[in-house]
């Protein structure tokens, strides 16, 4: 028999430790935030529809970007026990520089649109954190901006191919003076990708009110409050707009570049020259012949074509090929450190986030940018050492396994054949 008493205060006492309430009502909110997911969350409370579905949606049926995240998901992780990971180094030379993460924030387009503070957020957590930053053509901050709120920091500039050639080069040039140490060439925009969200959304450069978006607006004062009180939202790096995403696209871009046109902005950039946009292995090879100092595995974040290729399935095949000759980096996806920790794994030198970067800046400015970047930090740091690891240069493609959920047709026939 159990013996039974009747408790007394003294009892209680230890167990009515009441947490002192947060009055910053932001970092209340923030402070809830233990995944990107929840910062998610918290963004598409704040945040008008046009605009969150702007950052979340991806090209007609959004398989591609569906796909690229199912494929991090589709892991297993190989740990080793009985290692002294007290101390866990995260660092990573990337372009021949320092990065104190293995993650850098990738280019955005209309990035005020998100959230007012838009790429100085960006730009001052980045360089705040030891990583660099990546400014959009399509950028609503200048590229002297940037560089004045980030001046000791990496900055790197994206570049889309304008049908005026003298305009975008003016651009690169204005990049370079300003001390931006890499240039991002994007290449897999010939056209704009069919984003049906923005179109069903009426989505527009400025945005027009209408019905829907006034009764979406009534919750979420804060933004227009923002909106409407801040400097008017504008590109830094081209004259205003008005119209659709999709038309400016199309009437800017252009679908001739090809493999002499990058030649000639790489004869010009005094930088390192990063291609963005590869998807294919033979793609990758006659880059790296070329010269190039990195490429980046990207389907655009499934923003371009749907069903594109998986960025995560092609690296290992890519690394192989090519990386011994230039750096192999990938976006697309990566909504989690661990997605990190097997990239890297898997030969990636580097990766971009963009998505996640703007989950944090919708919920909470500059400090939901700290925040995403606290998140994949402490991620990252906890699957090295659950794997057994303390530098990021230990990582190698025995601590991941890809299993296969989408396998080609004729490999699954066989694969059937030989059972």
């Amino acid at each position: 028999m159990i013996e039974r008493r009747i408790p007394t205060w003294h009892d209680f006492a230890p167990l009515m430790q009441f947490k002192k309430p947060e009055l910053d009502p932001k970092k209340r909110r923030l402070d809830t935030a233990l995944t990107i997911e929840d910062l998610r969350r918290i963004a598409k409370k704040r945040t008008p529809k046009a605009a969150f579905d702007y950052t979340e949606g991806a090209a007609e049926g959004e398989i591609s970007l569906a796909r690229a995240r199912q494929a991090f998901s589709d892991i297993e992780f190989h740990p080793s026990i009985l290692r002294d990971v007290s101390r866990v180094d995260t660092s990573v030379e990337v372009l021949g520089g320092r990065s104190a993460l293995p993650f850098g924030i990738a280019p955005t387009g209309f990035t005020r649109m998100m959230q007012t503070e838009g790429e100085r957020a960006g730009a001052t957590a980045a360089g705040a954190a030891g990583i660099p930053f990546s400014l959009s053509t399509m950028g609503t901050t200048s590229i002297e901006d940037v560089k004045s709120v980030n001046p000791d920091g990496r900055n790197w500039f994206q570049l889309y191919m304008w049908k005026d050639r003298d305009r975008s080069m003016a651009l690169v040039d204005r990049a370079a003076k300003a001390g931006f140490d890499t240039l991002l060439v994007t290449v897999d925009v010939p056209v704009a990708g069919a984003r049906l969200r923005d179109k069903r959304n009426g989505f527009s450069i400025p945005p027009q009110l209408t019905p829907g978006t006034v009764i979406n607006a009534i919750p979420r004062p804060a933004w227009w409050i923002n909106f409407l009180t801040t400097e008017a939202l504008s590109f830094a790096t081209l004259d205003r707009w008005s119209g659709t995403v999709a038309e400016l696209l199309d009437t800017m871009f252009d679908p001739t570049v090809n493999f002499d046109d990058l030649a000639w902005i790489k004869a010009q950039w005094p930088g390192n020259l990063v291609v963005k946009g590869v998807q294919n292995l033979s793609d990758a090879r006659r880059l790296a012949d070329m010269g190039v100092d990195g490429i980046v595995l990207s389907n655009h974040g499934g923003r371009q074509l749907d069903r594109a290729p998986i960025p995560f399935h092609l690296l290992p095949k890519v690394v192989t090929e090519v990386g011994n000759d230039t750096e192999v980096h990938i976006d697309t996806g990566i909504m989690n450190g661990a997605d990190i920790v097997a990239s890297l794994a898997l030969g990636a030198k580097f990766t971009l986030i963009g998505r996640a970067y703007l989950y944090g800046l919708m919920a909470g400015g500059r400090e939901g940018v700290d925040r995403t970047i606290e998140i994949l930090r402490g991620e990252i740091e906890r699957t090295m050492r659950l794997l057994g690891v303390t530098t990021v240069a230990e990582l190698e493609p025995a601590h991941v396994t890809q299993l296969a959920r989408l396998v080609p047709l004729s490999a699954a026939a066989s694969h059937a054949a030989s059972r």
